[in-house]
């Protein structure tokens, strides 16, 4: 006499596990990810290092129509980085990369001169800006802005670059040129690995 009972009580708690999981999932959307708006994720999701490793290539300059004027070769590009975010929207970031097998800048060691702000929505997706600030090998005012999603519990951060600029002048084969703060196309991909879990390495 008691299975019914019992069954009736089992059923009742993952119908209000679903209900709250659904709730947790759907969230608002109007918290910009500051995590009070009952998503999976938000900006303190993201806290603590990451190493980061990109691949891609750089395959010319876009005009303000977003039309690709190729160069004349793509410049591949490799690079791994360091960045630490402070859970509420900022981090800062350390980098090697080459371009064409030659350090970015001629630089052989990491270059720590940069920072940058992120955002994150309920449902785990957000944005990265990269700023290459003064004293670094790499000209200031140098920007990477990328779309990301943030996967297995926070700890992995998968991105794609969808603005890439430069401070100073540029030109193409097929005649186009920039005067300056550029806009570069570009297909590049960055994967980023949280170090530390719960104090752990």
């Amino acid at each position: 006499m008691k299975t019914p009972h019992l069954s009736i009580l089992s059923a009742t708690a993952i119908v209000l596990l679903l209900m709250s999981g659904t709730a947790q999932a759907g969230g608002n959307g109007n918290n910009n990810g500051g995590g009070n708006g009952g998503g999976l994720c938000s900006k303190a999701t993201l806290k603590g290092p990451y190493g980061f490793s990109g691949h891609g290539e750089i395959l010319g300059l876009l005009d303000s129509s977003n039309v690709l004027h190729a160069f004349a070769s793509p410049s591949i590009l490799d690079d791994v980085a360091l960045v630490t975010f402070d859970g509420t929207g900022g981090f800062t970031r350390t980098d090697f990369g080459s371009i064409n097998g030659v350090p970015k800048g001629g630089q052989t060691s990491f270059n720590p001169y940069q920072s940058g702000t992120y955002t994150v929505n309920p449902d785990c997706t957000g944005t990265m800006s990269v700023r290459y600030t003064s004293g670094g090998p790499v000209p200031a005012g140098v920007e990477t802005d990328l779309n990301i999603v943030i996967a297995d519990d926070g700890t992995l951060i998968k991105s794609m670059v969808y603005r890439a600029s430069i401070p100073s002048a540029a030109s193409a084969p097929d005649g186009y040129s920039c005067p300056m703060n550029c806009v570069q196309g570009v297909q590049e991909s960055f994967e980023g690995k949280k170090i530390l879990i719960y104090g752990f390495r």
